[in-house]
């Protein structure tokens, strides 16, 4: 039996969880988000208690238990706190700047400014111009957003130039050794 796929999952006051054939749809004071469920997956909700349970114990089925288990929590902490990833650039005249309502303008040592435009549901807070925090519901599509900002200009390991998260740590390498 999977440790992780056979806790359950408490649903806090305020959120509602809505499970139909095949989906499960949870919606909070944040928002609402649905994923669709594989096959042998189903969710079960006993009160304030969500359980993840599995048809059969084939390989595919043990495989998917736990996932689906983690990502409807997800859901559920998404609908009520959300989700924050944060981001430090590092450089001289390396900075971000708000662009317009969802953008973001990154000014990266390139010959021109980069400009990310915020998905729906994703928002950019910059508290100062070397600071980037990206917001939302969706844990993956918070991710998937924070690595390609990332992926513009990835720390380099001789300076530390770059774009990094706040928790990252870079290995720096020795410089050239002169004579």
């Amino acid at each position: 039996m999977s440790r992780i796929g056979k806790a359950p999952i408490a649903v806090p006051a305020g959120v509602t969880v809505t499970i139909t054939d095949g989906s499960v749809t949870v919606s909070g004071p944040k928002g609402e988000l649905s994923r669709e469920l594989p096959g042998p997956i189903s969710v079960r909700q006993d009160g304030d208690v969500l359980t993840v349970e599995r048809a059969d114990d084939s390989k595919s089925s043990r495989a998917l238990h736990g996932l689906i288990r983690s990502l409807v929590q997800n859901m559920v902490t998404g609908v009520t706190t959300g989700f924050q990833k944060d981001l430090d650039i590092v450089g001289v005249g390396f900075r971000a700047a708000a662009k317009g309502k969802d953008g973001l303008e990154l000014s990266l040592g390139f010959s021109h400014p980069v400009i990310v435009q915020a998905p729906e549901g994703i928002e950019f807070v910059i508290p100062q111009p070397t600071r980037i925090e990206v917001h939302g519901i969706d844990k993956q599509l918070v991710g998937q957003v924070a690595a390609n900002i990332r992926q513009w200009r990835k720390p380099e390991p001789y300076k530390g130039k770059g774009i990094r998260y706040a928790d990252e740590h870079v290995r720096r390498k020795a410089g050239k050794s002169g004579k």
